[in-house]
């Protein structure tokens, strides 16, 4: 029986438009689905879009039109994008699809008749952007004394009214110990050490219910007509209503858990307490791994809509062709690390790894056979000690390829699959196949570029995953139609006397950048678009920094430095590059300080970090909010990293 995979990505949220983030997961996530299917296993990838919730009535109601005619509308702009990009899901649910309502129903029946879910009676401030409750200790105040929501950074609302609650806080001490016994649950390992520190804190009951009154767009709660389920209990119950629970126990028993569940980093909370407890309550276990990848900063900046730097994929598609957009998002950075996006950072790529590495291979071979071998796949002939050394090292890249993509870690699987390509220019360079034509060493000749074709093989198969299109254009060339991993270490796959295609560069380099991205830059950089920190074109060059004059031990006496941890974090209302930050230094009450570290890091990312601050500077106002200190943190014009203590120093320790 072929192995079984499940593997699936967020549901989207229908109101947002795609951008690259989302490219990114989905990418990603069919990148391992098409090499698990080349090696025969029982592949089920899921995707979809989140389509209730308060943000989309509103939506909908501004453009006056209902909710459903609403999200049937936005809905195909993902479903497009995911031809566009040749995504392989095997399923697409929405969550206003009656699949998905009939077990979100079922499970809160079953939940209340166990009594896991209660009403009562609850006040907070309400985040409309972000669909939740915060408590006092929770929300950030603003400039002007408005209540602000810490992850969002926009006002929130006092409401007091009843709900219904899942005991959420029941299954804390076996969540804990959950990620305690199971090291690789969370990947990477900075986003299971940040759950680990949420998790040191009481996790408090789930309200899971808004009452129609206010929001008539959810799905019913079974038992009390006035109340709609909230839309984070119901989104992330898609991950069973897709394959069958309770309702195909076979399918469901086939599938269930997951391979792997890939997040943005933002949305860990939702997915790590709120999903597990969930499952724990209905007695299922959570997925093997989930695994939450980083941010996109885009030309060295946080993507933002006011600037107009958010990254279109279907521009980027338009533009630069699809496998070409795959390749380069999976190469640019670590699964699971932030990175910055630029085009001309992509201009290089393509040139250097597709058009000068794989396209260059790929023409040579096929173009020297053509000519001087009558066009068609030449016997092997003897081994030399070079063609073994080739072997060995292409048997090499191909296992590091395979252990690369299985980790999902997709840059090291592209450092590989060059290895490979490498590897084959450099044979051709060394045997001089050209040198062998004209000496009619017509045997060798034949088994040199027999072996060349035979690398273009492996290349294109390692391709396909990330590169679906051109991956089977090249193995067309060579007469190939069906993919396989058979002989995909060895150098020995093709079949003698099949005749091949030259055909057109595979990758044709890159001299300009296309002319919608050149475009698209120049009203960025020139302020068609407004706000956030885009340069001036009339700003003078910063002068280089002079070098700094030595301090004594006295002067350096004067710095205090503290360990703090950060207990909650807040957009600047008005700048970008800043978070307002409240710290615990040990004293009456949290400090205030801002910190510009949000084109690295998101507000949760940094909550429960152990930091160090300089704790006696003069108060300062950074764009309308005072700072009452400052973090340390490595990186001149770039923030790189955080200052951080490795050990749970407690807050307000003097640090020397």
């Amino acid at each position: 029986m072929a192995e079984n995979f499940y593997i699936t990505t967020p549901l989207y949220y229908v109101n947002d438009a795609p951008h690259i983030g989302h490219a990114y997961t989905t990418v990603a996530a069919d990148v391992i689905s098409r090499y698990r299917r080349l090696k025969g296993h029982d592949v089920h990838f899921l995707t979809g879009t989140d389509e209730h919730g308060q943000k989309v009535f509103r939506a909908a109601e501004k453009r006056g039109m209902g909710a459903q005619e609403h999200v049937d509308d936005l809905v195909q702009r993902f479903v497009a994008l995911w031809g566009r990009l040749d995504i392989t899901h095997d399923d697409f649910i929405r969550t206003t699809e009656p699949r998905h309502k009939r077990v979100v129903q079922t499970v809160l029946q079953r939940l209340y008749d166990r009594g896991e879910i209660h009403k009562e009676s609850y006040a907070g401030w309400y985040s409309t952007s972000e669909e939740r409750y915060w408590t006092d200790k929770d929300v950030v105040v603003g400039p002007d004394g408005t209540k602000l929501c810490p992850t969002s950074g926009l006002p929130v609302e006092w409401i007091e009214e009843e709900n219904y609650f899942f005991k959420m806080g029941a299954y804390a001490d076996r969540l804990r110990a959950w990620v305690q016994e199971h090291p690789d649950w969370i990947r990477p390992e900075a986003r299971r050490n940040e759950l680990l520190g949420a998790l040191k804190k009481d996790i408090g009951d789930l309200c899971i219910t808004r009452p129609k009154s206010r929001l008539p767009w959810g799905i019913p709660i079974p038992w009390d007509d006035d109340y709609v389920t909230y839309v984070w209990f119901d989104a992330l119950l898609n991950y069973i209503s897709a394959v069958g629970f309770t309702a195909d126990d076979e399918a469901f028993a086939h599938r269930w858990p997951a391979n792997f569940q890939l997040l943005g980093k933002d949305i860990l909370t939702t997915h790590t307490i709120y999903w597990g407890t969930m499952l724990f309550a209905l007695g299922l276990t959570p997925a093997d791994c989930l695994y939450a990848h980083g941010w996109w900063t885009v030309e060295g900046r946080k993507m933002s809509k006011s600037v107009g730097n958010v990254v279109d994929p279907n521009l980027l598609v338009d533009a630069y062709g699809s496998d070409s957009v795959r390749y380069v998002l999976m190469a640019e950075k670590a699964f699971g690390a932030d990175g910055d996006f630029s085009h001309k950072g992509f201009q290089l790529r393509y040139n250097a790894d597709l058009a000068n590495k794989i396209g260059n291979l790929a023409n040579r071979a096929l173009t020297m056979t053509t000519n001087w071998l009558g066009g068609v796949v030449p016997e092997l002939g003897p081994a030399t000690e070079q063609d073994q050394a080739l072997a060995a090292e292409v048997a090499s890249a191909v296992a590091e390829y395979d252990k690369a993509v299985e980790a999902l870690q997709y840059h090291e699987a592209v450092e590989a699959l060059l290895r490979v390509a490498v590897a084959g220019n450099e044979y051709i360079q060394v045997q001089e196949p050209w040198a062998l034509n004209k000496d009619g060493q017509t045997e060798r000749l034949a088994g040199v570029l027999r072996r060349s074709l035979e690398i273009c093989r492996v290349t294109a198969t390692l391709l396909l995953p990330l590169c679906p299109g051109k991956g089977a254009d090249l193995l067309t060339r060579m007469g190939i139609t069906t993919a396989t991993l058979e002989s995909i270490d060895s150098l020995d796959g093709l079949t003698v006397g099949q005749a091949l295609t030259v055909g057109e560069p595979l990758f044709p380099r890159m001299k300009d950048l296309p002319a919608a991205i050149a475009e698209a830059l120049a009203q960025v950089e020139g302020g068609t678009k407004t706000g956030g920190d885009a340069p001036s074109k009339n700003k003078k060059k910063s002068r280089k920094a002079e070098p700094k004059q030595p301090i004594t031990v006295d002067d350096f006496g004067k710095v205090e430095l503290k360990a703090g941890r950060i207990v909650s974090a807040a957009p600047h209302p008005d700048a970008e590059r800043l978070l307002v930050l409240q710290v615990d230094l040990g004293e009456a009450s949290p400090r205030q300080i801002v910190a510009g570290i949000a084109s690295r890091y998101g507000s949760e990312a940094v909550v429960g970090q152990s930091v160090i601050v300089v704790a006696n500077l003069l108060p300062a106002d950074l764009r309308g909010v005072e700072s009452q200190g400052m973090l340390l943190a490595a990186g001149a014009k770039a923030v790189l990293g955080l200052a951080t203590l490795s050990e749970d120093v407690p807050p307000g320790t003097v640090i020397r």
